[in-house]
């Protein structure tokens, strides 16, 4: 597959100008031509010219002797040729136009013309013809050059055309919005070519330009709507939170600020300076209620710290409780347990580790009881007997089948009932430990 031709850039279609020139450029100096052989001057002072068709009188010559005027006549001529030839040097090197050339061109051939010099005319002559020839050319490159100047340029045209009505379903507003800036710089920048064309490319343009500009403007309508309607919700949440601020009902209007902060996170978003400046607010709401709170705690904290010496002594009154004793040893906890209610509430920091230890003491007196029901319970006693004693007649069974075997001899069967005797030996010596239990 070819590859696309390059699309021109606005900057390569640009007429090209001559290089910078840093200073002026100047012609190989020609030797001077030697006026003697194209005049003379007669012994009045009159010069002429040995022109083609014969001799000119080109001027009157008084100021010193008549080699003096013919060489002064000469530089004239000199000067015509280095102006020439400097301007089709100009002309070949890009450092001039077609048109500058052509202008001295013009005041070369008006003094050639004008016959007022001395010097070889032919030459001069054929000078003029090839800068001509040099001119022509330029004007045709030029030519030529516009002309692909504007078939590139109308590449261009339709590229940016195409470019902008691509553009025209983007959604990428901000950056889209730039391009369209810069396409309109870029074809102002190219160079004109055939008008209809042109009107019609840009036709274009402007309404893919145009249907890019509504949806742009249809959609931040519809975000600034989005946007009112999220700071409308949430401005009803700010003022909601701040008609709790001054709440004193601690754990109720926390309730109610938690079921506000799930609000205001399932709530619409705005604008990030929008969402910063409102959250604040509502932060500043919720944040002056859980600080009049934690004074109020604090304060009541206060208020209850001379209680917790006294629960601490209860607890030191529990602790040394003795257990074995779990009837005493209950009734004189009830009497505890009273008297820690008696006291009231202490801070909660004391509370939680104070509750901890009496808790501890409660779990041991309820496991000392429950031992000992255990062991006085007169169904579980007379279960872990008769388990005990079935384990002990099923063993004195296994003993006289072992002493059979053996006085047959059979050591298979006396290795298989010594394995069995193992293990109802084990059994029985676990029931006995429990019937014991029940023993006190």
């Amino acid at each position: 597959m070819s590859e696309s031709p390059a699309i021109p850039t606005p900057a390569a279609l640009r007429p090209a100008r001559p290089a910078a020139v840093r200073s002026v450029t100047v012609a190989p100096a020609p030797a001077p031509s030697d006026p003697a052989q194209f005049g003379r001057v007669d012994d009045e002072g009159r010069v002429f010219l040995r022109a083609p068709e014969g001799e000119v009188l080109v001027g009157q010559w008084a100021a010193g002797p008549p080699a003096e005027g013919l060489a002064f006549f000469g530089r004239k001529y000199d000067d015509l040729v280095v102006e020439i030839d400097l301007a089709a040097l100009r002309l070949g090197d890009g450092r001039s136009s077609a048109e500058q050339a052509q202008a001295v061109l013009s005041r070369v051939r008006e003094g050639l013309a004008g016959r007022s010099f001395v010097g070889d005319v032919t030459a001069l002559d054929g000078k003029c013809v090839r800068l001509e020839q040099l001119i022509d050319a330029a004007r045709e490159r030029a030519a030529r050059a516009r002309e692909e100047q504007r078939a590139a340029a109308a590449v261009a045209r339709e590229a940016l055309a195409a470019e902008a009505e691509q553009l025209a379903a983007s959604t990428s507003w901000k950056a889209t919005s730039e391009r369209y800036a810069a396409i309109v710089e870029e074809w102002k920048a190219l160079p004109h070519a055939e008008r209809s064309r042109e009107q019609e490319l840009w036709k274009r343009i402007s309404t893919a330009r145009a249907a890019f500009d509504k949806r742009r403007r249809s959609h931040f309508g519809e975000v600034e709507a989005q946007r009112k309607s999220a700071m409308a919700v949430k401005r009803d949440l700010i003022s909601r939170a701040e008609s709790l601020a001054a709440s004193t009902d601690w754990a109720g209007t926390a309730r109610r600020f938690r079921d506000l902060m799930t609000e205001w996170r399932n709530a619409p978003r705005t604008s990030k300076r929008d969402e910063d400046r409102l959250w604040t607010r509502f932060k500043a709401a919720q944040d002056a209620f859980y600080a009049a709170r934690l004074a109020a705690e604090s304060a009541q904290e206060e208020r209850l710290r001379p209680n917790v010496e006294a629960k601490e002594q209860l607890v030191l009154e529990a602790e040394a409780l003795a257990v074995s004793d779990h009837r005493a040893a209950k009734a004189h906890l009830r009497s505890i347990q009273d008297r820690w209610e008696k006291a009231g509430d202490i801070p909660r920091a004391d509370r939680d580790r104070l509750e901890a230890r009496l808790k501890r003491v409660e779990e041991s007196v309820r496991k000392a009881e429950s031992e000992s029901w255990k062991r006085s319970n007169p169904e579980a006693r007379a279960r872990a007997e008769s388990t005990a004693s079935a384990f002990a007649d099923g063993l004195a069974k296994l003993e006289a089948r072992l002493a059979a075997a053996r006085s047959r001899g059979d050591g298979r069967e006396s290795a298989r009932i010594e394995s069995s005797i193992e293990q109802t030996r084990a059994l029985l010596q676990a029931a006995q430990a429990a019937a014991a239990e029940f023993q006190g």
